[in-house]
């Protein structure tokens, strides 16, 4: 970043600069001081900027001032000027979030609408003029085919992560938005990576862009001290349990292939002491609030989730991020771990990685260019520590553990999610394992990964020495701190 360039410099307008001021920040980021002029000059962008770089804002407050600047002369209600599309729920109620705390001195309406709640309150509000409409695709159809919202009056059109929208399989749902809109409108394509088929999209939505890059394609924080602790699939839950709480880590997020996975970690995390919560797809949009609220304010130790929490899930200097198990595309790798090393701050992500999973490894080694420490931890003893499982349980645990579709859940259904009742009846496992069914769009992408059934090795063997290549170095012993980033 050119720390000469402040956000005055980039032409905003006063309201907004007195917003910034407020929110704490003094001096864009590189992607900020890129993007926003060209935003604010009218152009299409096809921007790529690494998770936690600051991208939400690099499109929020060029397009509140081009709102300022052009004021409409008649707003009406349900048809907004700006339509922001996002994969998931919990993004879209970031980006709104910030376009609330940035548009706080302007007279600018803004709202979010997604899957899993009632519609009933979305009609409501879209019954009052609007300016910003911040949505995931499938309940925006929802409206749009009750005539509920009205898009013919869009100028600008977001589309943010919009490489995890084409891997969770909108590009239906994004073509029928786009036939919906105005042919005349600003497009701005926002994403944390690009593929070959984003660029694609790219070149039939975008006409002459500007094209940003703030980082390598599909590369990692150089903040965020990575680490792998090989071990056998059935002991990760009692390792994971015995790292978090011998090295005294208060804020960990740990990411599981499965929503059952998910469930049983949690569950297995309380029973040992520690506040948990799992979140996932199945889970209702209320209980997933109420999880995300007490990881960010300390009440929750351990957030345990599907990668529906890969994007959007924004919170101030997250120290560790735990790979229960591997996602199956390489790119995910790099999504759950930019949660942590975000705006400047040091973060460690460790890996818990068996037999099965050293192909996944290799692919993400491939993909970040560089290979992954692995680490030895000192104080465990699988023999003495893991205890015995029932007889089928280690099948049980290979079969839960396989990866079996391509992609996670996108928790961005259309319909309403009624709860279930908790898998447990221990106390404490309410909060961990309470899910909901899925809705509609949820349930076209599982929570899991293509199957690799015969590569699993017996969940029944003993620990395996450490490998050659496990040592002691000072970056390592930091991963694996009592003291750090605590």
């Amino acid at each position: 970043m050119n720390s000469t360039i402040s956000f005055a410099d980039l032409g905003l307008a006063e309201p907004l600069l007195r917003a910034i001021s407020e929110a704490g920040y003094t001096q864009p980021t590189p992607i900020q001081a890129q993007a926003i002029p060209h935003v604010i000059k009218g152009g299409d962008v096809l921007a790529a900027a690494q998770t936690g770089t600051g991208k939400t804002a690099g499109f929020t407050l060029p397009i509140l001032h081009r709102l300022l600047e052009r004021p409409a002369r008649e707003r009406k209600a349900g048809r907004p000027r700006v339509l922001v599309l996002t994969p998931t729920r919990e993004l879209a109620a970031q980006v709104e979030e910030s376009v609330r705390v940035y548009g706080k001195h302007a007279q600018v309406r803004s709202m979010v609408m997604f899957g899993g709640v009632n519609i009933n309150p979305q009609i409501s509000a879209l019954g009052k003029p609007l300016d910003i409409l911040v949505a995931t695709p499938g309940r925006l159809l929802d409206h749009a085919g009750q005539k509920t919202v009205d898009l013919s009056g869009v100028e600008i059109l977001v589309l943010d992560e919009a490489d995890r929208m084409l891997d969770m399989g909108f590009i239906r749902d994004i073509r029928k938005v786009l036939a919906l809109l105005p042919k005349q409108r600003q497009n701005l394509l926002f994403s944390a990576t690009f593929s070959d088929e984003i660029r694609g999209l790219a070149t039939g939505l975008l006409n002459d862009p500007i094209e940003i890059s703030v980082a390598r394609r599909n590369t990692a924080s150089e903040l965020v001290q990575q680490g792998v602790v090989m071990t056998e699939q059935s002991h990760k839950r009692d390792l994971v349990s015995h790292i978090i709480r011998g090295h005294g880590w208060h804020q960990v997020l740990v990411f599981t292939r499965t929503k059952h996975g998910a469930n049983r970690l949690a569950e297995k995390l309380v029973k040992d002491g520690l506040t948990a919560a799992a979140i996932h797809g199945n889970k209702s949009q209320s209980a997933r609030t109420r999880a995300l609220s007490g990881f960010k304010d300390g009440k929750i130790t351990v957030l345990v989730a599907t990668d529906i929490a890969a994007r959007g899930l924004d919170i101030d200097q997250l120290p560790q991020v735990v790979n229960f198990e591997l996602p199956n595309v390489p790119e995910d790798y790099v999504h759950r771990i930019g949660r942590t090393g975000r705006a400047g701050s040091p973060g460690s992500a460790l890996s818990l990685v068996d037999n099965s999973e050293i192909k996944l490894l290799k692919d993400i080694e491939r993909l970040i260019k560089r290979p992954i420490d692995r680490i030895e931890v000192s104080d465990w003893d699988p023999a003495t520590m893991v205890r015995k499982q029932a007889p089928g349980a280690a099948e049980e645990e290979r079969r839960h553990a396989e990866p079996r579709g391509r992609r996670n859940s996108a928790g961005n259904g259309r319909g309403r999610a009624p709860a279930r009742k908790p898998a447990s009846g221990r106390p404490g496992a309410q909060a961990a394992s309470g899910v909901a069914t899925g809705s509609r769009d949820g349930n076209r992408r599982r929570d899991s990964a293509p199957s690799e059934r015969n590569r699993h090795a017996p969940a029944e063997r003993s620990a395996r020495p450490a490998p050659d290549n496990a040592r002691a170095t000072p970056r390592q012993a930091a991963l694996l701190s009592k003291t750090s980033n605590a």
